[in-house]
């Protein structure tokens, strides 16, 4: 682009603030036409805190291995969030709503690694994403404290297993640690959990009038800016021709 053209492109566009100042309003005023008759979806929001207990379960190791603890024992908690047994534990407090539906992007999960887990549930109705929300941050509760006692009950078992001198309860502990591990989920015995919010939980919309204004207006004035320059551009391309 030569310097006589972008001097008169950034005229026109300095000049022509009346136009988008004017998409700005448009394009807000659109924008609050489609939230008021297509609103988004309600939001709620159940909190659960989960406590590694680093301290215990590894005293000694060094913080790399604390780092590679922590993620492993994070992602099984994920995947037990995500369960079926989780998510039909959800689905049976709420009559209508399949596992599919719950999967494809009703519930949503964000996490820190060790601190507040939020369990996050949409809808169009605002008590049942508060039910839904609820719901599943009990069953994640049930499920991980189940996890536990297991994991607590195969250590107890190993324990008694490496101090006995009977053959015949030897053999009763090996069968009952291999029964215990077909019910394991590997979760720490360690583990801390509770449920802090599963009453009036706090619910609103998946997103705010303001971010639907914002995007209107920036898509308007985007729009526009496209419009000015490429018309501007081409009338100026126009008068060059017609003095030559």
């Amino acid at each position: 682009m030569k310097i006589s053209d972008f001097d008169h492109d950034l005229t026109t566009w300095l000049s022509a603030w009346r136009v988008w100042l004017l998409a700005a309003f448009i394009g807000a005023g659109l924008a609050a036409a489609v939230y008021f008759l297509f609103p988004p979806a309600y939001r709620a929001r159940a909190t659960v805190t989960v406590d590694h207990n680093l301290e215990q379960a590894l005293p000694q190791d060094s913080d790399r291995e604390l780092f590679y603890y922590l993620q492993r024992e994070t992602d099984k908690l994920e995947t037990v969030a995500w369960a079926d047994a989780t998510l039909e534990q959800v689905a049976a407090r709420t009559p209508g709503v399949t596992i599919q539906s719950l999967r494809g992007g009703t519930l949503s999960l964000s996490q820190p690694k060790d601190g507040a887990w939020h369990f996050w549930a949409e809808s169009g109705d605002p008590v049942l994403a508060q039910s839904l929300a609820a719901a599943w941050a009990e069953a994640f509760v049930s499920q991980v404290r189940s996890g536990m006692d297991t994991a607590a009950q195969i250590e107890a078992a190993q324990k008694l297993l490496a101090n006995t001198t009977s053959a015949d309860e030897s053999a009763a502990l090996v069968a009952q640690i291999a029964e215990l591990q077909t019910r394991s989920m590997g979760i720490s015995p360690y583990l801390q959990i509770s449920l802090n919010q599963d009453e009036n939980l706090p619910v609103e919309r998946a997103a705010g009038l303001g971010a639907y204004l914002f995007a209107g207006s920036a898509l308007a004035v985007l729009l526009a800016f496209l419009y000015v320059t490429i018309f501007s551009t081409q009338r100026h391309k126009d008068a060059k021709m017609q003095k030559l």
